[in-house]
């Protein structure tokens, strides 16, 4: 399947402008959805603009939006490809004004991302990969590869990413086990991108995140040549499962 790629920046790049305008009115209304995460309208704007596009650019792939409804598995399992999109990741983040949100999205196919979008509306700027093309970053008309950092878990002084909002007992132990590491906080998908650009080794996250929270960060990871992968099996995550929630899983740089 071909990527049209100036095309899916170009939407993404105006989902991020419609999130700046609510972003910066500073005066939005948060309510609550089912599950009590809360959702905005710069959530709902960002979805219309990527959702309308993406099925204007490729009228046979579905797209699985964090806010639209999901066809059950038995519908879902018969996808070839289809896209996986967060339109705002850290509404929280938002609302609370931490700028360290993103605009997440990824092309599955046969249940691993073959490209990823990650994009900072207030930074302005945009990460993406492509499967065996490499992974990238975007700064105003500036564009560079980037790197994993090459790393033992025995080394000192390793730099871990976790959520900016707790730390589970869990996720923990997992950073127990390693020599004087030096936390860093950051929301959102920014925790992956400061894997795959080298500015972090570590990412263990033992609380079960969504399939379109992780995906757009896997390809990255994994094309700055370090992995996101199942915490228990070792394997890279699969999408498009029956439930839509992901495994514990463990991000990280080259590990040696």
């Amino acid at each position: 399947m071909h990527i049209h790629h100036q095309a899916i920046t170009e939407l993404i790049y105006q989902a991020s402008e419609a999130i700046m305008d609510v972003y910066t009115k500073n005066q939005y209304q948060a309510d609550l959805k089912e599950d009590h995460s809360p959702v905005t309208e710069a959530d709902l704007v960002s979805h219309k603009i990527i959702t309308e596009g993406l099925q204007r650019l490729y009228p046979e792939v579905p797209v699985l939006s964090e806010e639209s409804a999901h066809p059950p598995y038995d519908i879902r399992k018969e996808y070839a490809y289809l896209w996986l999109l967060d339109p705002l990741d850290g509404t929280k983040e938002f609302i609370n004004r931490t700028d360290e949100f993103s605009i997440n999205l990824a092309l599955i196919h046969k249940g691993k991302p073959v490209a990823g979008y990650i994009h900072l509306p207030v930074f302005r700027k945009l990460y993406y990969a492509i499967h065996k093309k490499g992974a990238f970053e975007i700064a105003g008309k500036e564009t560079r590869r980037i790197e994993a950092a090459r790393f033992s878990l025995q080394d000192s002084g390793l730099k871990v990413v976790g959520s900016r909002s707790h730390m589970d007992d869990l996720t923990k132990e997992y950073i127990d086990k390693l020599t004087n590491p030096h936390m860093i906080s950051l929301g959102s998908a920014l925790k992956f991108i400061s894997i795959a650009t080298g500015e972090a080794h570590y990412y263990p996250r033992m609380i079960q995140i969504m399939e379109w929270d992780t995906a757009a960060g896997q390809i990255l990871i994994e094309e700055a040549g370090g992995s996101l992968v199942d915490a228990d099996t070792g394997l890279p995550l699969r999408y498009n499962k029956v439930m839509l929630k992901n495994p514990y899983f463990i991000a990280s740089g080259k590990q040696c």
